[in-house]
């Protein structure tokens, strides 16, 4: 079972070697990808846009802006072959990555119209991780691609200060196991994200309701 120290292992030369540094430049980063995730719904929702869809340079605008000054990949996909600490899945080659990342956003733009906003954020969560395209910032950009998807396909900004990705960040062991669930089907023949769509079923039910309780702050 994946556990909290499941991480990438891939050859990338660091740019930041000291730990505080480097944690100071992801939070960093963090805040600036989440600023991008934003952006891009408000873009997404505009209605004299074309209809949404999902793109490979959307993944690889959000893997820069969490990799920057820290990876010298930032934006591009992985150069060679790469293992998951923590998790029995064994990513594709560096080759096939581009392929499967155009398979993934075929998928999210055939099944638009037709599949629910969970299940779509459950697909690109699992999926994204399941291709681990790039040298590291997987997850992050996994999550923030994830909730950009949600959030365009439910046709809004959702409120809440305690976001999807941010409750993942705190506890990751769930998202974790669900993304194993979701592997093990995958070996099956099955593509089965109940456990993805109930985690962030949970995550959104939190997220509104912390909404909801603000909202009574000051009552008589």
């Amino acid at each position: 079972m994946p556990d909290a120290t499941r991480h990438s292992h891939a050859f990338d030369p660091e740019i930041i070697s000291d730990p505080e540094e480097r944690a100071r430049q992801e939070a960093l980063n963090g805040l600036k990808q989440f600023d991008t995730v934003i952006k891009m719904v408000e873009t997404f929702l505009d209605p004299e846009r074309q209809p949404f869809k999902l793109r490979p340079s959307h993944l690889l605008q959000l893997h820069r802006e969490a990799l920057a000054g820290i990876s010298n990949y930032a934006g591009n996909w992985r150069p060679s072959e790469i293992k998951i600490g923590g998790s029995r899945h064994t990513p594709p080659g560096a080759f096939e990555v581009p392929e499967k990342i155009e398979e993934l956003c075929d998928y999210v733009n055939e099944e638009w119209s037709e599949k629910s906003p969970l299940h779509l954020a459950s697909y690109v969560m699992w999926r994204l991780n399941w291709i681990h395209p790039f040298a590291d910032g997987n997850g992050r950009t996994s999550r923030a691609v994830a909730y950009m998807v949600l959030c365009v396909k439910l046709g809004y900004i959702l409120p809440g200060k305690k976001t999807i990705p941010a409750q993942i960040a705190e506890n990751r062991t769930p998202y974790y196991k669900a993304l194993e669930a979701a592997d093990i089907a995958y070996k099956e023949g099955k593509i089965d994200l109940s456990a993805m769509k109930e985690l962030l079923s949970s995550m959104l039910a939190k997220q509104l309701y912390e909404v909801h309780e603000d909202a009574k702050l000051g009552e008589d």
